[in-house]
């Protein structure tokens, strides 16, 4: 292949190359944009960004300390909660689905029950908390192409495969070369050789900013500025030892011996029999 053929390949292939660069790089940059905007939007609900949190100050102990607040439900020092007056009263609401979820958890119990045993065994509390959050995720990502956020997707790997064989094609040209013969042909191998260099920093800068941009995950940086929920912040302020009853609620998962739930209904032979005795 003469030397101004080549050159005549190689500069607008790694012309195209950068300029493909270009394009997945501002794909991904709108991407991320997007998505900070719409996960700023969910997170305005303090449920939602409590939800990653541990224990301690997640999403289901915010919960509690709303209700606590509110004055529909109370926990003594053994960390059963309990509904008041008001909590028991089925047309009052906490005002928000997560706390009515846990309100509505110890309507249907007949005893006292800790948080840690409705967390982990009450499935109406746990499917309502995860459909709530559901919808929250599903809001981030409506419409968003998945393509645009994937550093190794399909046209990142296009790419860098297409570089690899320009390059591949580009230096076994090069060592095929004849000597240059005159000024146009020792510029043909100068522009060659620096298309080749050009595509493999390319190479090099593509890596980099696929490694950059995989790191960046637009929810967990939301979650990272966030405080506590602020119905943990004012429940500790304002009443410390329900703020440590409420953990000691939390850490108990065993079921008490009432259990907590409906008791059976006797059949009316079962039940003779239980009088007589």
């Amino acid at each position: 292949m003469e030397p101004s053929t080549l050159a005549c390949v190689v500069l607008p292939v790694t012309a195209v190359l950068y300029g493909q660069l270009g394009l997945l790089r501002r794909h991904r940059e709108r991407w991320y944009r997007v998505m900070a905007e719409r996960c700023a939007e969910v997170l305005r609900d303090p449920y939602r960004a409590a939800a990653g949190r541990w224990w301690p100050q997640d999403d289901t102990q915010a919960a509690a300390a709303r209700l606590l607040l509110d004055g529909l439900v109370s926990v003594n020092h053994r960390g059963n909660l309990s509904l008041t007056a008001d909590g028991a009263d089925p047309a009052r609401a906490a005002g928000h689905p997560l706390p009515d979820a846990l309100l509505a958890a110890l309507r249907r119990r007949t005893a006292p029950a800790a948080l840690g045993n409705i967390r982990l065994r009450d499935a109406g509390f746990n499917t309502a908390r995860e459909e709530f959050h559901a919808a929250g995720r599903a809001r981030v990502q409506h419409g968003v192409p998945a393509l645009a956020s994937d550093p190794a997707g399909r046209p990142a790997r296009i790419a860098r495969l297409s570089a690899a064989l320009v390059m591949l094609f580009t230096a076994v040209a090069l060592a095929g070369l004849a000597a240059p013969r005159g000024a146009v042909e020792s510029a043909a191998v100068a522009v060659t050789v620096i298309g080749l260099v050009a595509q493999i920093a390319w190479f090099s800068l593509d890596e980099r900013l696929c490694t950059a941009h995989a790191g960046r995950d637009p929810w967990e940086e939301r979650l990272a500025g966030l405080d506590v929920h602020p119905a943990l912040a004012e429940l500790a302020l304002l009443d410390p030892e329900a703020m440590v009853r409420l953990r000691v609620s939390r850490l108990r998962t065993r079921r008490g011996r009432n259990r907590g739930r409906p008791r059976r209904r006797l059949a009316p032979a079962e039940a003779e029999a239980a009088a007589e005795v």
